[in-house]
């Protein structure tokens, strides 16, 4: 088909090279969290949670990251539904998987955490914890390492509209807000309208979360998170601000949940929400940039590269009993037995 030089929403556009790269991440993402899915309910896994209907936002916001190691770099206080975000930024299907599978191949926690728990000290991904918003509270620290240090480094603290009621949220707004002390904290709430089976509705009466932060003097945006376009801008100028004000941004996400809360609630598709991915595609289809056959490739080569990363996963030894007390007190001396093709643990 013929291509277009950009692909707009509203008044806003990306490169058709973009848009292409984003959705090949957002292809990849869905198929990988479906297959986890397939997963927990086939036994090869035991419990899958995860960002079906994030993948527009949590895309772009991987692709923005400033990744490295130390202060220099973006720090991420991350929850349990950003795959996309990591494999924007071009870690392997393969290592989600493996935790997954609970392998002692997995990089986040040898196997021992549940999915989505991220944790990699050379991207500066701080370990995700299942009680829900305690990162909002951790993320000044990182940014105040930051602010001494110099730089353009962000600290980027991200959480679910349900936990935004947590203290740990305020505590996020009154440190990083400190009178001439401010950090530079990028704060994201991903709204998908529910806290697992409670709706947002009945636990909000203001009319945006963000709107918190203006007692704070925060300043603030929202954003259709099923849109790609939109999201990337919204971060582009989120990121500007605190690279160069060095001071807290606040921004929400309006986003679907398509698979439920977990599989703990049965991760049944949801069709009454809209699909940010199907809703792409649309778009750049009447862009004239991708025919549905290319789009069929797209999802094929997605669905077969889980399929692989599942089936590595799977080969690869569970975690020994010893293996507890690996990486939880230093030194530990417990040597555990890896592939011999692997080096991706952490030292």
């Amino acid at each position: 088909m013929t291509t277009v030089a950009e692909v707009h929403s509203g008044k806003e556009a990306l490169s058709a090279e973009q848009c292409l790269a984003i959705h090949r991440v957002m292809v990849r993402a869905r198929a990988m969290e479906e297959r986890m899915i397939q997963m927990s309910k086939s036994g090869e896994g035991y419990f899958w949670i995860g960002g079906p209907g994030e993948e527009a936002f949590n895309t772009c916001l991987g692709l923005h990251i400033k990744k490295g190691c130390g202060p220099d770099y973006d720090f991420l206080h991350l929850h349990y539904r950003n795959a996309a975000t990591l494999l924007a930024m071009q870690l392997p299907m393969l290592d989600a998987v493996r935790q997954a599978a609970l392998r002692v191949t997995d990089p986040h926690s040898m196997g021992r955490n549940f999915v989505g728990h991220y944790a990699l000290r050379q991207y500066n991904i701080v370990p995700v914890s299942s009680p829900v918003e305690t990162q909002y509270a951790i993320a000044p620290g990182t940014a105040i390492v930051q602010k001494r240090h110099g730089g353009d480094g962000v600290t980027v603290v991200v959480g679910g509209d349900a936990g935004s009621s947590e203290g740990d949220f305020a505590t996020c707004m009154i440190w990083s807000t400190r009178p001439g002390q401010e950090l530079p904290v990028l704060m994201i709430v991903m709204n998908n309208q529910w806290g697992i089976s409670t709706p947002m509705r009945s636990q909000h009466s203001e009319r945006h979360i963000v709107d918190r932060g203006e007692a704070f003097g925060i300043p603030a945006e929202t954003v259709d998170g099923n849109d790609p376009i939109a999201s990337w801008h919204a971060l582009r100028r989120a990121f500007q601000w605190c690279r160069r004000k060095r001071h807290p941004f606040m921004l929400e996400a309006s986003v679907s949940r398509l698979h439920g809360h977990s599989s703990s609630s049965g991760a049944v598709r949801v069709r009454d929400e809209p699909d940010c991915i199907a809703l792409f595609e649309g778009k750049l289809q009447s862009a004239g940039l991708l025919a549905q056959d290319a789009i069929d490739d797209a999802w094929e080569g997605a669905r077969e590269e889980a399929a692989a990363a599942v089936e590595q996963a799977l080969r690869e030894p569970e975690p020994a009993a010893g293996d507890v007390y690996r990486h939880t007190y230093a030194p530990s001396g417990v040597d555990a037995v890896y592939p011999d093709d692997y080096t991706g643990l952490p030292e």
